[in-house]
């Protein structure tokens, strides 16, 4: 019973998000009535040339657009192109001022919820797909929790300093902004989940920061000179995010595996798995928002929807490749695997058709499975260490998938760009991360991994 009230309390929060992204939306509406800004202003903006994201609500406001070119570290390659757009004039001085105020309104509005949709996937999708391990869930979703807290701050704070790049213009920019780097974090945890202290999964958090800050430099902001602004097609990060989170983490693990963790069993039961799933599912609803924020305003839509058919085509192709490699289906495989679809297409996203997303969803899946059931156990062994979770096989493989196949199914791309930026980000995760395992390990490993007991109270010691 006290199983099935803490389930249907995780659902009840699900379905209050959701609702409280939905209420964003709307009051936004209201206050744009409020503030009488009639659909004349917008037609006239439809017919202007979009140079860069939200270009259309920045010259309806009379906005200089080129004050807007880091929206989002620009993770659309639209949004990152370097001429600037003229702005439409606005009669009136002061009411010239009030509308461009009330447009930066809209864009804080519009930016909310799909804030929140983030922040909901951060703590309560990742934080419960972690929990399948059976006697480390406090660990898992304590993790979670103190990662996230140190990432937000943190990369705000390093942006606002200006290293690698400038802030984000908008408030709720820099926010998104600072999730995406504690996504991929969250992303690198995976691999190395229920190894670490409690106190090195922060200093784990203080190392990724800036090493995922200069990969997103060097692919976003032409850091370097190694890809120039804006070529780079990655709107919702599988590259930056889930590659970089990928293969950071497979080469913490190289250093912060021990001989004993690498013949221990990771054990998982029924409600640990059911936990699990309730977590895949929260990232599963809550992904179109993660591709979308990043979007041009004009193409959020198409982004969304696509991200959902990706999802749709991975969750189908899971259960028909898991069934036929496995005999039966692995529930491992649903709660992870169903997702590949969302890490493949978050490159193209707003640059392809429903249908290529829908066969790069289902290819996504199959991948996924494959790397599971197959390819795990070869690669464990081959670099001499556990990937707890198996994000080689949800965010290594469909990122780079996603990355290569913006080449065929996206427009505009460069295609040796593409190649580079997938193989450079590979190379910066790879060294930053045995770095960081490196520096890790020097402070020790834990007595018994995956076993909360080492760091918490457990309710049955005082019984």
């Amino acid at each position: 019973m006290a199983v099935r009230r803490v389930l249907g309390l995780c659902v009840g929060l699900c379905l209050g998000l959701i609702s409280i992204g939905a209420i964003g939306h709307s009051y936004g509406a209201e206050t744009l009535q409020q503030q009488s800004l009639d659909h004349a202003v917008f037609s006239i903006t439809e017919n202007q040339g979009d140079a860069h994201a939200w270009s259309s609500i920045e010259q309806a406001g009379g906005m200089d657009a080129e004050r807007h070119t880091l929206l989002l570290a620009s993770n659309s390659g639209e949004s990152q192109t370097t001429g600037k757009a003229e702005p439409v004039p606005v009669q009136g001085g002061v009411h010239g001022g009030g509308v461009t105020k009330a447009m930066e309104d809209f864009l804080e509005l519009a930016k909310y919820g799909k804030a929140i949709h983030v922040m909901a996937m951060l703590m309560v999708g990742f934080g419960f797909l972690m929990v399948f391990v059976k006697r480390y869930g406090y660990g898992a979703v304590t993790a979670t929790y103190v990662a996230v807290s140190i990432v937000l701050p943190y990369y705000m704070f390093l942006k606002k300093m200006h290293i690698f790049g400038e802030p984000a213009e908008l408030t709720m920019d820099r926010l998104i902004l600072a999730e995406f780097c504690a996504a991929s974090i969250l992303i690198a945890t995976g691999a190395f989940l229920g190894r670490l202290k409690m106190s090195q999964y922060i200093i784990m958090s203080l190392i990724f920061v800036p090493s995922y800050m200069l990969n997103e430099w060097i692919m976003l902001d032409n850091g370097m000179g190694l890809i120039p602004k804006g070529q780079l097609i990655d709107t919702g990060g599988s590259i930056v995010i889930h590659q970089f989170g990928a293969y950071f983490g497979l080469g913490v693990i190289v250093r912060m595996t021990t001989s004993e963790d690498f013949n221990k069993k990771i054990e998982s039961d029924k409600i640990s798995n059911q936990f699990s799933m309730l977590g895949s599912m929260v990232l599963w609803i809550f992904w179109p928002s993660f591709c979308a924020a990043p979007a041009e305003i004009s193409k959020m839509p198409m982004a969304a929807v696509n991200t959902v058919l990706s999802l749709c085509g991975a969750t189908v192709s899971t259960y028909i490749a898991s069934t036929m490699i496995r005999k039966k289906i692995a529930i491992e495989d649903m709660a992870n695997a169903a997702l590949a679809g969302g890490v493949a297409i978050g490159s193209s996203c707003a640059h392809t058709t429903p249908k290529a997303s829908l066969a790069l969803g289902f290819i996504a899946g199959i991948l996924s499975v494959v790397g599971f059931a197959l390819i795990q156990p070869r690669i464990q062994r081959a670099i001499k260490g556990i990937d707890t979770c198996g994000v080689h096989n949800l965010h290594g493989m469909p990122g780079i998938l996603g990355g290569l196949a913006a080449i065929f199914i996206a427009k505009d791309v460069v295609p040796g760009l593409q190649i580079k930026g997938v193989f450079v980000t590979f190379i910066i995760a790879w060294i930053t991360g045995l770095a960081a395992g490196t520096i890790i390990s020097l402070f020790g490993y834990r007595k018994q991994s995956y076993e909360d007991a080492v760091e918490f109270i457990i309710e049955e010691e005082h019984h």
